[in-house]
C-alpha cells in the first residue's frame, strides 16, 4: 500500500524523513494538501498536490489502496479527516505529538544526532525541578485539560496588560517585561524566571543542580519517571524538544514570520555584542533544524547563563528595530527567541550536554 502525508510543513517534513529512514520499503509518492497556497509545490524531492486535484486524477481503486497519515497541527486534524473521507479516502490516521515525537525519537537514534533523553540509561536520584508554564489571558480554553505534573506551575504572562487573573504566579511582580508581552509572548515570563528564581541570592547549597524551565500553555515537554531520574546522573544540561526541520533551511523558514528589516536588527545586534555568535550564525541558518516554542528544561545555572546572553540580545534589538519594539505588538520577538535559542545551543552542543524529548500539544 503506498501512503501519502498529508501537510506540507516542518511537521510533515520530519515525518516524511523519518519514515523514509525508518521504513526504507514503503513508497512515500507525494503529500497532500487542502490548497498550495504559500506551500512549495515540492518537498523532500517529491510534488506536494492539492487535494482536489490529486483526488479527480487518481481512480476509485487507487483511492482504496492509499493510505494516508495526517501530519499537521492536531488542532486542523479532525477537520481533515471529514475533508478526506468527502473526498473518498478511507486509509488515514492522525500523526498527533505523541506518535510524533516516539517517530523523532527512532529517526535521531537511527542517525546518531538530537540524542533522546530516553535513550539515556535511568539513574537513582531524582532533582528538584520546577517547569513555569506560560499562560494568558486570551488562550483559548483547552478541550482536555491535562493533570499537570507537581513539578509544573502555571505562570500568567501579560499579566500587566490585563486586569484578569489565570495563574497564581503572574509575570508583573518583582522585576519584570510583562508590558512587553505582546512582542515577546512566552518569553516575558521566561524573563520573569530569570531574573526572580535564577538569580535569586542567598541560594541554598545544592540548588545548583537543580532543573528549571519553561513551557507553554499547549506545548509541554514531556518528561516519564524515569526521565527525571536520568536528568542528574547522566549530568544532563539541556533537554530541548525534537527541532523541526525546514527546507530548504531555516533561513528560508524565518521570511515567513519576520520582515527583512527586523531580521537585519537582530544581525546587527548579534554583531554588536556576540560577534562570536555573529560569525557562527550562517551556519546554523544554512541547516534545517530549528528549535521551535522556546520551551527548554535547563540545569539551574545553565539557563541563568543562557538568559543572560539573550535578553540583552532582544533587547538591543527591539533598538534598533523600525518600528521600534515599543511602538509595535506583532509578538516578532518570539519568533526572534526561537531562532537564538536554536544558535546558542548548536554553537554550545559540545561544551553542553543536550538532550531532546517529545513536546506535547494539548487542544
Amino acid at each position: 500500500m503506498q501512503l501519502a502525508i498529508f501537510g506540507a510543513q516542518g511537521y510533515a517534513l520530519g515525518a516524511y524523513e523519518a519514515l523514509r529512514t525508518l521504513y526504507p520499503k514503503r513508497v512515500i509518492p507525494y503529500f497532500i494538501v487542502s490548497k498550495i497556497g504559500n506551500n512549495a509545490p515540492v518537498l523532500g524531492n517529491i510534488p506536494v498536490r492539492e487535494l482536489s486535484e490529486f483526488s479527480s486524477s487518481i481512480s476509485r481503486e487507487d483511492k482504496a489502496g492509499l493510505e494516508v497519515i495526517i501530519a499537521t497541527p492536531e488542532n486542523v486534524q479532525p477537520e481533515i479527516e471529514e475533508i478526506l473521507e468527502n473526498y473518498g479516502f478511507k486509509h488515514y490516521s492522525r500523526l498527533d505529538s505523541e506518535r510524533w515525537g516516539e517517530l523523532m525519537k527512532m529517526f535521531h537514534i537511527r542517525l546518531d544526532r538530537f540524542l533522546p533523553l530516553s535513550a539515556l540509561p535511568v539513574g537513582y536520584n531524582r532533582p528538584f525541578t520546577r517547569m513555569y508554564m506560560a499562560k494568558s489571558h486570551v488562550d483559548r480554553p483547552l478541550k482536555n485539560c491535562p493533570k499537570l505534573p507537581e513539578y509544573v506551575y502555571p505562570i500568567q504572562a501579560g499579566a500587566a496588560l490585563t486586569d484578569i487573573r489565570i495563574a497564581d504566579i503572574t509575570d508583573n511582580k518583582g522585576e519584570n517585561i510583562s508590558e512587553k508581552n505582546v512582542n515577546y509572548s512566552e518569553l516575558s515570563a521566561l524573563y520573569w524566571v530569570w531574573k526572580n528564581k535564577l538569580c535569586k541570592t542567598g541560594i541554598p547549597e545544592g540548588e545548583e543542580g537543580q532543573y528549571y524551565g519553561l513551557a507553554q500553555y499547549r506545548r509541554m515537554l514531556v518528561f516519564s519517571y524515569d526521565d527525571l531520574l536520568r536528568l542528574p546522573d547522566n549530568d544532563v544540561d539541556v533537554v530541548l524538544p525534537y527541532p523541526m526541520p525546514y527546507e530548504p533551511n531555516i533561513h528560508a523558514h524565518h521570511e515567513r514570520y519576520l520582515k527583512e528589516v527586523d531580521w537585519n536588527a537582530l544581525l546587527t545586534a548579534l554583531r554588536e555584542m556576540q560577534p562570536e555568535y555573529a560569525e557562527y550564525f550562517p551556519l546554523v541558518l544554512e541547516q534545517q533544524y530549528l528549535y521551535n516554542y522556546n520551551v527548554i528544561l535547563a540545569k539551574k545555572p545553565v539557563l541563568r547563563e543562557y538568559c543572560e546572553w539573550l535578553f540583552p540580545i532582544l533587547e538591543r534589538t527591539e533598538e534598533l528595530s523600525v518600528p521600534k519594539g515599543s511602538d509595535r505588538s506583532d509578538r516578532y520577538i518570539g519568533y526572534m527567541g526561537e531562532t537564538l535559542e536554536t544558535l546558542y545551543f548548536i554553537k554550545n552542543a559540545e561544551r553542553l550536554n543536550v538532550v531532546h524529548t517529545e513536546c506535547k500539544l494539548y487542544v
